[in-house]
């Protein structure tokens, strides 16, 4: 099978069992949403094709909930058939799960109240917002937090930029308001994303896969996000930070817990 026939066909599974699994879950009143890639590719229909383009593979599927809803999402996956890591859930269960199906091979992460990584990013309140995936603000930001920043994490930022608007709302519009106000409580938030947010703009401007009229959107929006961003008045906590810069790491190394 050619990759991009096999890319397609992944995300056409991988697809389907998001909209299985969300499905379930609202029918049993537990709220469960998708993030990582599956929920770029869902939300970005007219513009995915960029990511074939990229040759972006999927491989699995995340999922974010909150604490509250744990024993009902449990119930969902083994009504289909998965299987819960057990060692993951006794270390670090208030924080992620893991689930496997022994038939079809899938592989699922939860995401529990929190995203963890080089950077917190905080769900509670927020996966209301959006159904089947959670907003388009802390879609972004899943990216954006990101220390090392690859290619394939700027095509990824670039589609969903591309897809829609930017404003100060959660109604198919990247949430600036969002982004903004946690830059401005976090300094080291904002390091990052102030870099990540430059290298989407070198992406871009480098690309061979993105049209002009591609490239001028993406930056016009880029730099409205960034305008909005320092606008925000920044807090005592930001401002304290600031003053010691780089001189004290900013961001978490990232472990990954499949390999503990």
């Amino acid at each position: 099978m050619a990759k991009e026939n096999l890319n397609q066909e992944q995300e056409r599974q991988l697809i389907e069992l998001a909209e299985k699994i969300t499905s379930l879950a609202k029918e049993e009143n537990v709220l469960l949403r998708v993030l990582g890639a599956v929920a770029f590719r869902i939300h970005c229909p007219q513009f995915k094709y960029l990511e074939y383009s990229a040759k972006r593979l999927l491989s699995d599927l995340d999922l974010a909930t909150y604490s509250s809803q744990l024993r009902g999402m449990e119930f969902v996956f083994l009504k289909l058939g998965f299987v819960q890591n057990e060692r993951v859930k006794v270390l670090h269960g208030n924080q992620r799960r893991i689930f496997d199906h022994p038939e079809t091979g899938w592989h699922v992460d939860v995401f529990v109240d929190k995203l963890q990584f080089c950077h917190d990013i905080d769900f509670h309140g927020r996966l209301e917002a959006d159904f089947p995936t959670i907003p388009l603000a802390e879609l972004l930001l899943e990216k954006l937090q990101i220390v090392n920043f690859e290619p394939k994490d700027a095509v990824d930022s670039v589609v969903l930029i591309r897809e829609h608007k930017i404003g100060d709302n959660d109604n198919e519009t990247i949430n600036a308001r969002i982004v903004a106000q946690i830059c401005a409580r976090d300094w080291g938030f904002w390091k990052t994303i102030q870099l990540n947010l430059d290298k989407i703009i070198s992406y871009t401007e480098g690309s061979e896969i993105l049209t002009p009229t591609d490239k001028k959107d993406v930056i016009e929006k880029v730099n409205f996000l960034k305008k909005r961003i320092n606008e925000e008045p920044k807090t005592l906590a930001w401002k304290l930070r600031a003053k010691v810069g780089e001189r004290i790491q900013w961001y978490r190394e990232v472990e990954d817990i499949e390999r503990e």
